[in-house]
């Protein structure tokens, strides 16, 4: 049984189509890669399927269940949603921030337990963080700022994940960090992975499985190794792109012409 499908959905945010007739089955163990120009709808079409915003039209199933008919705290237990942008209206240290996490498993009124601590400080060390916890987020950089985003994901624990461009803001090394962190994360624990990203060599070799968003309603679904061709991608951001084959696999890269 799919983690999340979709039959017939249709999104369009002011007017402008993101998808008209989209059917998804993503199943346990995939990855998804959402790749499509600015603009072309990626974050609007990450948050219909996290029940942020109404689609236009259509179903969005978790499991067998429709998202509708599912309470805040039932959805927030499945699925887990990072944004490409956190506000932080209170001065929450740290280990506080990550602690938010573990709401949706809390009844009301109930305070967190040892565990739910220890499940944080296991989640700081993973992204890094370890040793942050007593620190302002305020005095966080956008690198670390974004990790403890990360974290608090862990610390959520959903079956689905759904990231708007996990590694905005980080330096090299904690985007493969980060990506191999949350790859090894869906292999080892039967979760599904949902990832907008702008990188496609990070598509390829990260996701098993790709969505195209063209910003027009049409949408090109299914396989990386059947998705990802030159044409396909071309067509998708307006200008050639090319694949070359480097010492660690494939890169792709935009054409350059003089002039």
């Amino acid at each position: 049984m799919a983690l999340l499908s979709t039959k017939h959905l249709a999104v369009a945010i002011v007017g402008k189509w993101i998808c008209r007739d989209l059917d998804l089955h993503i199943i346990a163990g995939q990855r998804w890669a959402v790749l499509g120009p600015n603009g072309s709808g990626k974050t609007t079409l990450l948050h219909t399927l996290a029940g942020l915003r109404p689609a236009q039209g259509g179903d969005i199933l978790l499991k067998d269940c429709k998202l509708g008919d599912l309470s805040p705290r039932e959805r927030a237990r499945f699925v887990g949603c990072l944004l490409q942008h956190n506000d932080d209206p209170f001065p929450n240290t740290v280990l506080e921030t990550a602690l938010i996490g573990r709401h949706p498993h809390l009844e009301r009124w109930q305070w967190e337990s040892n565990d739910d601590r220890q499940r944080v400080r296991d989640a700081l060390r993973t992204v890094d963080l370890i040793g942050f916890e007593a620190r302002f987020i305020a005095t966080l950089s956008g690198g670390e700022r974004r990790r403890l985003a990360i974290a608090t994901l862990l610390t959520q624990d959903p079956r689905l994940l759904l990231l708007d461009e996990p590694t905005n803001h980080l330096d090299l090394y904690h985007q493969v960090q980060a990506l191999q962190l949350l790859t090894r994360l869906v292999a080892e624990e039967e979760r599904a992975l949902v990832m907008a990203l702008h990188d496609v060599t990070s598509a390829v070799r990260f996701c098993d499985h790709a969505l195209l968003l063209f910003g027009t309603g049409e949408t090109l679904c299914g396989a990386i190794s059947e998705i990802i061709t030159e044409e396909n991608l071309t067509r998708l951001y307006g200008h050639p792109i090319r694949r070359l084959i480097g010492p660690d696999g494939e890169v792709w890269t935009p054409a350059f012409t003089a002039g």
